[in-house]
């Protein structure tokens, strides 16, 4: 009897109005010694069971994440002439990369409630659990993150930057700098009206070294004494054949 009402209330559920339809232009990103940056293309199209509804028009949200690591963050202070760190603090989780896309302005796009639930914007994704009592201003440490990994083109928010057609079709690109952290990154898209989320969609895209930049990797990272000689006889070799390159010269 149980079963057969889960049964029943499964399908009493209202199928979702409006669901997500996703595309990337490339899944994986590979890192070589020439990598300076990727493009990727997002793109995709909204399911419905249902009429478009009336009232306000669909909005689109695209967040790109990267790998979300913990980060000590210091202050420093002038004392008797010299800087100095004082008090740091260990942010708790901060992605390597965070990019949003959105259709209009962020406040319009999505309510407040609504960013607090999914953690969307840039301040919100950056998870910190807290500081010593002592630390005043707990909350520039994780702000001086933001600072430093916007200027560094690592975080950033584009609004109005997704294209939508007949709220149907959507469309945007997220540049994605050189200087990227292995891993997967999280691909978000959500589906908004009046604010409000009505659909989210996730996936994954990879970015992994690859060639020869993966074997250096994996041998710094395994076999850091074999590394170590290997950067040292390359060096020798390189200071050697400067030195005898240049006695060459001066003897011709």
């Amino acid at each position: 009897m149980a079963r057969l009402l889960v049964i029943l209330l499964l399908f009493a559920l209202p199928a979702r109005a409006e669901e997500v339809v996703l595309g990337l232009s490339q899944s994986e990103v590979a890192i070589t010694a020439n990598f300076d940056g990727s493009h990727i293309l997002v793109f995709g199209a909204v399911k419905r069971e249902v009429p478009i509804p009336a009232g306000p028009p669909l909005q689109v949200v695209v967040a790109v994440s990267g790998p979300s690591k913990p980060v000590l963050v210091r202050r420093k202070e002038r004392r008797f002439g010299i800087w100095v760190n004082t008090d740091s603090v260990l942010v708790d989780s901060a992605p390597s990369f965070y990019a949003v896309a959105t259709s209009g302005p962020f406040e319009e796009v999505l309510t407040d409630v609504e960013d607090l639930r999914h953690r969307v914007s840039i301040e919100r994704a950056i998870r910190s659990v807290g500081a010593a009592m002592h630390i005043r201003g707990a909350q520039d440490f994780a702000d001086a993150v933001v600072r430093i990994r916007e200027r560094s083109g690592l975080y950033k928010i584009v609004e109005d930057s997704v294209a939508v057609d007949q709220q149907t079709l959507f469309r945007t690109a997220i540049d994605m700098p050189a200087n990227l952290t292995e891993g997967e990154y999280s691909t978000r898209i959500f589906l908004t009206r009046e604010g409000r989320v009505v659909s989210v969609y996730e996936t994954t895209i990879d970015v992994r070294k690859v060639g020869l930049e993966r074997w250096l990797y994996n041998m710094s990272r395994n076999q850091p004494l074999i590394y170590g000689l290997m950067s040292l006889a390359i060096a020798i070799a390189a200071g050697w054949g400067a030195s005898a390159g240049f006695r060459m010269l001066r003897q011709g």
